[in-house]
């Protein structure tokens, strides 16, 4: 009977860790988006906000180092006006213009959930997006 039970049981424990380990990255590209959008809303009047998205992916990066920094994809809205990219240096006007207006942080980072190493096991969703944004106001 352990022989029956026991495969589809650990099927069942490894899949219960890959949405763990899906649902901690969710987490942390929030906490990280969060983190970039009150770094883009101090850096307003600095000489940092030259390149406000190259900023923001950087304070991103740092506060996801676990993260594949090539894999994060940025967007932010300053004043309704969308820039995406890593860089931006457009956004500096924008970003100066937009003295008492919120802005808003968005980026996505690939995740794959899968049972068992590639080549072994079966992919729950091959390719899935993890997203976060967030929006800052100044007050």
């Amino acid at each position: 009977e352990i022989a029956l039970v026991m495969p589809a049981l650990l099927a069942v424990m490894t899949a219960i860790c890959a949405f763990a380990v899906a649902f901690n990255n969710q987490l942390t590209l929030t906490q990280a988006v969060g983190a970039g959008a009150q770094y883009l809303q101090t850096i307003r009047s600095t000489p940092a906000a030259a390149d406000p998205c190259a900023a923001t992916i950087g304070a991103i990066e740092n506060a996801a180092p676990n993260f594949k920094p090539s894999s994060i994809s940025l967007t932010l809205s300053i004043n309704g006006t969308p820039e995406t990219g890593a860089s931006c240096t457009g956004g500096a006007t924008a970003l100066t213009n937009a003295q008492g207006f919120p802005v808003t942080v968005s980026a996505t980072y690939p995740c794959v959930l899968s049972i068992m190493p590639a080549g072994y096991g079966t992919k729950f969703i091959g390719n899935c997006q993890l997203s976060a944004s967030v929006t800052e106001y100044e007050y």
